[in-house]
């Protein structure tokens, strides 16, 4: 079917820029390269290996536009990529059409309905994740309503995954005002999966349907958006399999909102997950690739930058899990707090200069209720909080001292239950201390050093880290940056770092780099991905034409 899809869509390209009369082509093209000189993937005999991207858009005239994509992974993909990202294949193909309110694409479908909690697909090149739907869309839109329907098989590594998706969205604006700034906004999505297990006997449906209700409320300084959804029965994944005895239901309600003043922010998020995750092939759940998701579930947590703060990160728990008697999960509940203050220029504590300061609280629980390990059944309460997942409290405080230097001081409070979140023993209560300070020298040259320490009496014990960075020019920086695990005894190579440089000129960015990466989760938006530990040289290049 996919090659029967990708020969007619690269036949009408190709009819289509043979009759074109106003014609406009602008693109992409992007190469990350590794040469390994140690990893952890006895496969890895090619040292080097490569992912690379070409993207490119051709714009008939107003109305008609074609994106293509090729991917090659060549000598080999980099590690902890899908299997299947080998040679050169044709990734990404869509003819899209669009006149006044009409909008309508053939291909490789990219979209997102409300919040994502049913459906989004969509590329992320660094988590390896390119879910789109090959099959059709077609959109309507108006000032006040907005109809979306879609339909296809969801792309699977370079092929394509068993079940079919479906999906209809729609928006209504129910109140809108220029002069006060207000938007009333209600919304109704349905997505549903179509596919048969890979067995004969079942009882459970083979269409699994998600509906999804949303009101979205803007204003000049408050925000409210809640979401809920149902999801039809369907039979829970363990240990590889389906049991006709283990079938739930699943639901989803996320709550946001939000203050905005001159000055101060303050956002509020709540959320609650039971049994929410769809793949498109129901043997996916529990996959390390994020192949196959048809909707999305992010960790709900503040993302730093800093990479002691982003060992023990948090992956949303939206699954069924029962590995055995003593650890028993269906989702999870909890919730997060963002606050934002500018300290004013001038006064006691906002200095000369002023200062920004920002709070963050999240917490997150499995779902409190009465759970039989055999045969496998759960009840859940609606507002319940089970076993603590993880828990994060931070401050960070920005401030500029003079024209020339600043820095930023960061202070995390972290639990992490690793016995729940990856079903491995342990807990672990950490702290971890950043300073970042960066000093110009000149209009052009300026010099970044940060320090960072993480500390804990569980698990790998203590780190401590620095960096450096040099800012030659605005096109042109070097850096040097290391993280050790002093006390960790177990292990006779406890220190990674990194050396390399960057260099931009007009669209491009080039970087090379030699160190030691440390394993672990590599996370983007919430979402994450599993890279093991490597040694090597890495090359990267990114242009747009």
């Amino acid at each position: 079917m996919l090659k029967s899809i990708t020969t007619l869509l690269l036949g009408l390209l190709f009819l289509s820029i043979s009759y074109s009369q106003s014609n406009r082509i602008y693109g992409s093209f992007e190469s990350n390269a590794v040469y390994y000189q140690e990893n952890e993937e006895e496969s890895y005999q090619n040292k080097l290996a490569s992912n690379n991207y070409l993207n490119v858009k051709y714009l008939f005239n107003s109305n008609w536009n074609v994106e293509v994509q090729v991917e090659s992974y060549l000598p080999k993909r980099l590690q902890s990529y899908s299997d299947s990202f080998e040679n050169t294949h044709l990734s990404t193909l869509s003819i899209n059409y669009s006149k006044n309110n009409f909008n309508m694409s053939i291909g490789s479908i990219y979209d997102q309905f409300g919040s994502g909690l049913v459906l989004r697909t969509w590329e992320d090149r660094q988590l390896g994740i390119n879910n789109s739907i090959w099959g059709f869309k077609t959109s309507f839109d108006t000032e006040n309503f907005k109809l979306k329907l879609l339909g296809g098989w969801q792309k699977k590594g370079v092929g394509i995954s068993s079940g079919k998706i479906v999906g209809l969205d729609s928006n209504i604006t129910l109140l809108s005002s220029d002069t006060k700034y207000q938007n009333l906004i209600f919304g109704l999505s349905y997505v549903g999966r179509f596919e048969m297990p890979h067995y004969v006997s079942y009882d459970f449906n083979d269409l699994t349907n998600l509906f999804s209700a949303r009101l979205d409320y803007f204003s000049e300084k408050f925000y409210l958006e809640y979401e809920q959804v149902i999801k039809s029965e369907d039979g829970i994944t363990q240990f590889g399999s389906i049991s006709n005895e283990f079938v739930k239901k699943g639901s989803a309600h996320s709550l946001n909102l939000g203050i905005t003043e001159t000055g101060f922010g303050l956002d509020m998020t709540f959320r609650r997950l039971e049994n929410m995750p769809l793949f498109s092939d129901r043997f996916e759940q529990g996959e390390i690739y994020n192949e196959s998701n048809v909707n999305y579930l992010p960790a709900l947590t503040k993302q730093h930058d800093y990479q002691l703060a982003n060992i023990n990160v948090y992956e949303s728990q939206p699954n069924v899990s029962f590995p055995d008697p003593e650890l028993m999960k269906s989702g999870e509940i909890g919730y997060q707090f963002d606050l934002y203050y500018d300290l004013k220029k001038g006064s006691n504590l906002g200095g000369k200069y002023g200062s920004k300061v920002s709070l963050n609280i999240s917490s997150w629980y499995n779902l409190k209720g009465q759970y039989t390990y055999y045969p496998s059944d759960y009840d859940t309460d609606f507002i319940g909080f089970g076993e603590k997942y993880f828990s994060e409290q931070s401050i960070e405080i920005r401030k500029k001292w003079s024209n020339k230097f600043d820095n930023i001081f960061l202070f995390i409070n972290k639990y992490y239950n690793k016995r729940f979140v990856e079903e491995k023993s342990g807990e672990i209560n950490s702290q971890i201390l950043v300073i970042d300070n960066t000093l110009k020298l000149n209009n052009k040259k300026s010099l970044r050093v940060e320090i960072q320490h993480l500390s804990t009496k569980d698990d790998k014990k203590n780190w401590y880290g620095y960096g450096l960075e040099y800012n030659f020019n605005y096109n042109l920086s070097a850096y040097y940056n290391t993280i050790v695990n002093y006390e960790n005894l177990d292990d006779d190579k406890p220190a990674f770092y990194s050396i390399g440089a960057s260099y931009n000129k007009n669209a491009s960015r080039f970087s090379v780099s030699y160190g030691k990466q440390r394993g672990g989760l590599l996370c983007y938006g919430g979402i994450c991905r599993y890279i093991p530990e490597f040694k090597g040289i890495s090359f990267s290049i990114n242009t747009s034409f």
